[in-house]
C-alpha cells in the first residue's frame, strides 16, 4: 500500500498531465495550424432586378410653384405732337380702353397768299388742328404728367394704366419642360390659403434663352441638348415604385393668367398642375429603365433564361411619360423582360434605410 501511494500514483498522476498537454499543444498549434480554405467558402450572388413591360394609362400632369403677380402696367404714350389744351382725366381714375385722355393742339402749315395788284402780299391766318389721345388699355391711371400749354412729341411717355390684373407664373426645370413639350392644357390653380382651385385656360411657356416669349398656349422655343437618365432621380424602395425628384436649374417659366372675377393677392403662393395628354392603354416601363426620356431611348432586354445572360441593348421610341413610367411606342412588346436600372446607373439613397446604405443600379 506504501509502494502505491509513493510510486505508482505520482506516476499515474504524470501521465494524465502529459497527456492534457499534449492535448493543449495540438489544439493550439496543430489545429490551428490547418487553412481555412479546405472549409467550403459561402456562395454569394447578386441578381440583377428586372421588370416586364406592362400595359397602362399614361398621364402626364406637371405641378409647378409658383407665385402671383400683378401684370406691369402699360405706357400711355402721345400719338400725336403739339401743345396740350386740355386734360380729361386725373390720375386715380379708372379709364376704358379708347377713353379720352387728354387733347393737343397742332398749328397746320398754310401756303401764303398770292401777290395782288390791289397791295402787298398778306400773312394767312394759323389754322390749327386737335387731337385726341387715347388710353391704350383698360385699368386705373397711376400716373398723368401732362400739363397744359405743354408740348408733347410723338411717342413721348405721359403716363401709366395699372390693369389690375394678375398673373401666376413659375419656374420650370428642363426635364419639365421636355414633359411640356406637346400643348400643354389648362392649368389647374391652387392658391395657398385662398379660395378652391380654379381652372386657367392660356397657358404660356416660355424659354428663358429667348427674348421672344415662346409661343403661347404651350409653345416652347428650341432647346438643344438631351435628356440624359431621363426626367431627374429616381428613388426604388423595397416593393415600392419609383418617386421621380424634379429638381433642377430652371431653364423656362410657365404662366397663365387670373379669371376675371378670382380674387387674388400679389405675392400668394400657387401650385398649377398641367396635363399634357393622356395616353391609355399602352407599354410601359419605368423611367429608371430608360436611357433618355425623351423620343428616343435606350432599355437592355434581360438574357434569355435569367439574368445570367448578357443583356441586349435596344433602342426605343417614347411617348409621355408621368415621372414615374414611360409610354413605349415602338421598339418594345408587352411582357418583355427589360433591366430596371440603367447599367452604371450611380446609387440613390433609399429613404427606408439608414444612413449609408443605398440602392445601386445594376453595374455595366
Amino acid at each position: 500500500m506504501g509502494t502505491f501511494r509513493r510510486v505508482i500514483l505520482p506516476v499515474a498522476w504524470l501521465l494524465v498531465f502529459a497527456i492534457i498537454a499534449v492535448a493543449l499543444v495540438k489544439i493550439a498549434f496543430v489545429d490551428g495550424l490547418e487553412s481555412a480554405a479546405a472549409e467550403p467558402a459561402p456562395l454569394a450572388q447578386v441578381d440583377i432586378p428586372v421588370v416586364p413591360a406592362t400595359r397602362a394609362t399614361v398621364t402626364n400632369t406637371v405641378e409647378i410653384k409658383g407665385t402671383v403677380q400683378s401684370d406691369a402696367a402699360e405706357t400711355v404714350r402721345s400719338t400725336s405732337a403739339g401743345k396740350v389744351v386740355q386734360v380729361f382725366v386725373e390720375p386715380g381714375a379708372t379709364v376704358s380702353k379708347g377713353e379720352v385722355l387728354f387733347q393737343v393742339k397742332a398749328e397746320r402749315a398754310v401756303a401764303p397768299t398770292q401777290t395782288t395788284q390791289e397791295g402787298p402780299q398778306t400773312a394767312p391766318k394759323p389754322v390749327y388742328d386737335y387731337f385726341d389721345i387715347l388710353a391704350p388699355s383698360a385699368g386705373t391711371l397711376q400716373q398723368l404728367t401732362t400739363l397744359i400749354d405743354q408740348q408733347v412729341t410723338v411717342g413721348e411717355s405721359v403716363g401709366k394704366i395699372d390693369p389690375g390684373t394678375y398673373t401666376v407664373s413659375g419656374s420650370v426645370t428642363a426635364a419639365q419642360q421636355y414633359r411640356l413639350l406637346g400643348k400643354p392644357g389648362p392649368a389647374e390653380i391652387a392658391l395657398v390659403g385662398g379660395p378652391a382651385p380654379f381652372q386657367c385656360a392660356d397657358v404660356t411657356l416660355k424659354n428663358n434663352t429667348s427674348d421672344d416669349g415662346g409661343a403661347a398656349s404651350g409653345g416652347l422655343a428650341a432647346t438643344g441638348g438631351g435628356a440624359g437618365m431621363g426626367v431627374g432621380a429616381a428613388i426604388a424602395g423595397p416593393g415600392g415604385g419609383n418617386q421621380p425628384e424634379e429638381g433642377g436649374t430652371p431653364t423656362g417659366t410657365l404662366s397663365c393668367p387670373v379669371p376675371s372675377g378670382q380674387q387674388v393677392f400679389a405675392g400668394l403662393g400657387a401650385t398649377m398642375t398641367v396635363s399634357a395628354g393622356v395616353a391609355s392603354d399602352v407599354v410601359t416601363v419605368p423611367l429608371t429603365s430608360v436611357k433618355g426620356s425623351v423620343k428616343d431611348g435606350i432599355v437592355w432586354i434581360a438574357g434569355p433564361g435569367g439574368t445570367g445572360a448578357a443583356p441586349e441593348q435596344r433602342t426605343v421610341q417614347l411617348g409621355l411619360n408621368d415621372g414615374s413610367v414611360v409610354e413605349v411606342t415602338s421598339g418594345l412588346t408587352e411582357g418583355e423582360q427589360v433591366l430596371e436600372f440603367v447599367p452604371g446607373a450611380p446609387a440613390v439613397q433609399d429613404p427606408m434605410m439608414g444612413p449609408g446604405q443605398a440602392v445601386y443600379g445594376p453595374m455595366g
